[in-house]
């Protein structure tokens, strides 16, 4: 519930904690402060796994990894809004006292961890003011997983106050920007995750997706993740907005700067028997024979889904995923277009479904935590706005454009967004077991003479969106989504910037012929304005298979590099 004193509390609470992330940041020992030496410059260039070789050998000290990162992460703040508890001098105290394994298989390397995960003596905010004074009293299994792999938390990284949205702002600690160009979103709601993975201010992080939330940041801001399925990646040990949804499973994955890193990062975590720290975890040891298998075949067999049928991808992202596919061909590998399972109507019957299991509560849950006066996510907002409607009005709305403006899309996806009864949320999650079982039925048996090994799609339908572009975009999350629904695991790569020659809309183009999904998507899309954003593909494989998708990534980037096409990431200044 709402009270009017609350805002007075709102506002001192996010002034409070603003201050003391700056005059943490103001007090911090000098060599967080000093300039990268020639020395730190080669430490950040350096894979995790040659890192942890000279951490194990006593060549580099893993103080000195910790402090060269947390100078750039100190850049990365400065410049894009991105860290939201900074823990440099404790972590420096961990190492010395021994809470960090210098003996695993990460040791003495720096990991960000998005908001919502718990330190000991941290706050876990999940950008509400109201939880502002919430500090963990003990690190969570996730923590204590990586402390014992020898890794260093030394940061926490913003998210959107709803953690449903592709932007990551909130009143408590501010908007987090795209480290490319401000004016942009870095993504949601693993956004300030992704921006400091971009800018070199971290190698490896965790964050949370049940929308996209690890893949479209990466997609936004230019760096690597893989959304792992449920049971294959901890998730114990937590803060959360939507405490008991289950309907769409939000799951906890790897993101990292390099392609190499994601790879060495999750197998290092799986290979330390994550399922003794969290009951949620499947006891599924890495798959070294699937690894070996996919970075072998011969002729892997790649589907490309050019479409959702809901929002057709923009020139950029249609050009990436183009890109893709004709390294595939030149490197002798069989490509093929794929049409989903039941279409036209298959990606359009898996959003209305997700997007119904995943607010079956009417938005309640999410709000809850709000005082009064908290800003909103824009987003989130626009989904709260057409659930709340009494259903008369409701179904007037629909009438509207099915019939009027004649855009089904639209009303078919928005007719249903209410709270629902028990009854109603049983009948949602049977509708998602039967997409399921028809896409597993289609994988398995109707994707050509032989098993397709893997799906590339695009991440999003458009690059990232502006600051408050989520207002109109907010559904435009399909093909992010569908793969939540499926509990796929799907690997992002970026692979080239917006290139205003090559990407801008047609000039026949007319947005107004569009869908109202697809019109929230492209009312923001302006190759100029998106000049040097980056642009990713999507790599996806069937459930559980992680090694599969994380061989196949690098096999795809390899081929790029090969071409001279390689995506070039951000350098440290």
């Amino acid at each position: 519930m709402l009270y009017p004193f609350d805002y007075f509390q709102h506002r001192r609470d996010c002034a409070r904690k603003q201050s003391e992330r700056a005059s943490k940041i103001a007090t911090l020992p000098k060599p967080y402060l000093n300039p990268l030496a020639q020395d730190e410059r080669s430490i950040l260039q350096r894979p995790i796994a040659e890192l942890v070789q000279d951490v194990h050998k006593n060549i580099t000290s893993p103080v000195d990894i910790l402090r060269t990162y947390g100078k750039v992460a100190i850049k990365a703040q400065e410049k894009t809004n991105c860290l939201t508890e900074i823990m440099f001098p404790e972590a420096e105290s961990w190492i010395e006292q021994g809470d960090i394994n210098l003996k695993g298989p990460l040791a003495g390397i720096p990991v960000s961890l998005k908001d919502s995960i718990k330190v000991g003596g941290f706050v876990t905010s999940v950008g509400y003011s109201r939880y502002s004074n919430r500090k963990a009293e003990k690190d969570g299994a996730m923590v204590r997983l990586l402390k014992d792999a020898g890794a260093v938390p030394f940061v926490k990284t913003n998210l959107p106050i709803t953690l449903l949205s592709f932007e990551s702002t909130n009143d408590l600690w501010g908007r987090t920007s795209n480290p490319h160009n401000a004016a942009y979103s870095p993504g949601g709601s693993t956004g300030g995750e992704a921006a400091l993975l971009a800018f070199g201010g971290s190698r490896i992080g965790i964050g949370s997706d049940v929308a996209g939330s690890v893949r479209a940041p990466a997609h936004f801001s230019g760096c690597y993740s893989i959304r792992c399925s449920t049971g294959r990646w901890p998730k114990a040990g937590v803060e959360t907005s939507m405490l008991g949804q289950e309907a769409i499973a939000s799951v906890f994955s790897p993101m990292a700067r390099t392609m190499g890193d994601l790879t060495y990062f999750t197998r290092s975590i799986i290979g330390m028997k994550p399922w003794k720290y969290d009951h949620t975890v499947h006891p599924i040891e890495w798959r070294d024979s699937m690894v070996d298998e996919y970075a072998t075949k011969s002729k892997l067999r790649v589907g490309i889904l050019r479409t959702d049928g809901v929002v057709d991808p923009a020139p950029a992202c249609a050009r990436a995923l183009q890109m893709v596919a004709d390294a595939l061909q030149g490197g002798g590998h069989d490509v093929f277009d794929v049409v989903p399972p039941g279409s036209p109507a298959s990606c359009y019957d898996a959003l209305v479904v997700a997007s119904q299991g995943l607010n079956a509560d009417g938005c309640r849950t999410f709000r809850s935590h709000f005082r009064t006066g908290e800003t909103d996510d824009p987003g989130a907002r626009e989904m709260r706005r057409l659930m709340s409607w009494p259903a008369p009005f409701r179904y007037l709305y629909y009438l509207w454009y099915k019939y009027v403006w004649r855009d089904p899309i639209w009303a078919g996806l928005v007719r249903d967004w209410s709270g629902k009864s028990s009854f109603e949320q049983w009948k949602i999650v049977a509708k998602r077991e039967g997409i399921k079982a028809r896409w597993h039925e289609w994988w398995e048996n109707e994707t050509g003479a032989e098993k397709m090994d893997i799906l590339l799609t695009v991440p999003n339908a458009t690059p990232a969106v502006p600051a408050g572009g989520m207002k109109e975009a907010v559904s435009s999350c399909g093909y992010t989504f569908l793969f939540n629904l499926l509990d796929y695991p799907c690997g992002i790569i970026p692979v080239t910037h917006v290139d205003p020659a090559k990407d801008a809309l047609s000039s026949t183009f007319n947005i107004r012929k569009l869908n109202g999904v697809a019109r929230g998507a492209y009312v923001h899309y302006d190759a100029q304005k998106m000049a040097g954003l980056p642009v990713a593909i999507q790599v996806v494989g069937q459930r559980l298979e992680e090694e599969k998708v994380l061989a196949v990534m690098e096999r795809i980037e390899t081929l790029l590099e090969e071409r001279g096409e390689k995506y070039q990431l951000l350098e440290v200044d």
